[in-house]
């Protein structure tokens, strides 16, 4: 699936956005989960700082 999902930002208009994959502790039980996001390239550093 993730070939698919990449594949398709590199064509046409979508070459202004990037996939994010950024790893979150979680507060309750200390194990990391996985977000992952589109965002657009100009926000990609702002949604690592969150």
């Amino acid at each position: 699936m993730a070939k698919k999902a990449v594949a398709s930002l590199q064509k046409g208009a979508g070459k202004g956005y990037s996939k994010v994959i950024k790893m979150v502790k979680s507060d309750k039980t200390g194990a990391y989960t996985f977000q992952e996001g589109v965002v657009p390239n100009e926000m990609v550093k702002d949604y690592f700082k969150k």
